[in-house]
């Protein structure tokens, strides 16, 4: 075994996408760690200007090449924002440009990529599309071959004026696109044709007025499926037919203590590798929620709130060992890392803090 491939398991690395456009100095938007396996901390090895605004990050199958949406309404003399392909060093973690091509759409804030690694996907907050990007021998993306545009609104009329597509998320088979839009209170699923590189309709879920559904996250067990709502704070279990791609509702939750009366939206969702454990980021509240997961039901038991110890936790990741959860606190500047109690789910502080300029996405190779 290579002393690189070592240093590797002892250190994995984390790529972290941001906001730049508001940045007081420097163009680096994209970062790339090392997490200490030993004590949680993050160091830096390098940095990339991945353009504006390289907020939200997917990392190909083989691990050869990141892809990251250009969060902005126009890009490059062209209205709606872009995806950005870049190359991934395999001994060092640095990262190479090679293209961008366009979202389709204004704020994309989503990218995934299949899992043969043949097409990215991208969400479009502000006008409620998702594209579909065939990619090259080479990693680099081509133009979009498929965009679909949502179409609807909801109760909340300050937030679900219009659709606004937030996340794209692949099943286990790699065979559908999961869409939740806020805008429209629904996901949207689509049968991806590989052949022909579109993205098409194949039912979607409603979930409850005002919700407003941000992103989900499969169960390990692949059975089981855990979307979050923004608006209304809550956490929604669905079982999950593999056959169909049917989602039927088991339960929902509040992510807020009881008596909460700020306000408060939520982010992002996150399995435990084990799957015994769901989280969920609050902001405003500014804090994880920990649910335990019934392994036969998937119900969910509350287990107990963790302060991110910063402003506005946006996304967070768990490292494939679940040892470690580190939480991207976009308003305050910092990346925070737990250690998680495999026995209870339960964070505890690591001391170890990271300083970023609005740190969005976290991504562990």
């Amino acid at each position: 075994m290579t002393e690189s491939h070592n240093r590797s398991e002892r250190n994995p690395v984390v790529y972290v996408g941001t906001y730049t456009t508001v940045r007081p100095k420097g163009t680096e938007g994209i970062f790339v760690y090392r997490l200490d396996m030993a004590n949680g901390a993050l160091a830096l090895d390098s940095a990339i200007d991945a353009g504006p605004n390289p907020s939200f990050l997917a990392l190909s199958p083989d691990g050869k090449y990141l892809y990251a949406v250009n969060e902005t309404m126009d890009l490059d003399g062209q209205p709606g924002g872009g995806v950005s392909a870049l190359a991934v060093d395999a001994a060092t973690a640095r990262l190479t440009c090679l293209n961008r091509q366009r979202s389709h759409g204004g704020l994309p804030c989503y990218v995934s990529i299949d899992q043969t690694g043949r097409y990215v996907m991208v969400a479009n907050y502000a006008t409620g599309s998702a594209a579909i990007l065939p990619v090259q021998s080479d990693g680099r993306l081509s133009q979009a071959s498929d965009v679909v545009q949502h179409t609807g609104s909801s109760v909340n009329r300050k937030r679900q004026e219009g659709p606004h597509a937030h996340s794209i998320v692949l099943d286990p088979g790699n065979r559908l696109a999961y869409v939740p839009d806020l805008g429209i209170d629904r996901v949207m699923i689509y049968e991806v044709d590989y052949d022909a590189g579109k993205l098409k309709p194949h039912g979607s879920v409603g979930v409850h007025p005002g919700a407003g559904p941000r992103h989900l996250t499969f169960h390990p067990n692949e059975r089981l499926v855990y979307l979050i709502e923004e608006v209304d704070s809550t956490l929604t279990a669905f079982h999950y037919d593999a056959a169909s791609g049917d989602l039927t509702e088991i339960q929902t939750v509040s992510t807020l203590p009881p008596g909460f009366t700020g306000s408060n939206t939520c982010a992002d969702v996150h399995v435990s590798p084990t799957g015994q454990y769901v989280y969920g980021s609050n902001r405003g509240h500014d804090s994880i929620a920990v649910f335990a997961i019934d392994q036969q039901t998937g119900m969910m038991t509350f287990v107990g709130h963790q302060s991110t110890m910063g402003n506005t936790p946006r996304n967070f990741a768990i490292d494939t060992t679940g040892t470690y959860l580190l939480v991207a606190n976009q308003d305050s500047d910092t990346i925070v890392s737990f250690r998680i109690d495999p026995a209870s789910g339960k964070l505890s502080e690591t001391g170890q803090m990271t300083e970023v300029h609005m740190p969005v996405c976290i991504r562990f190779a």
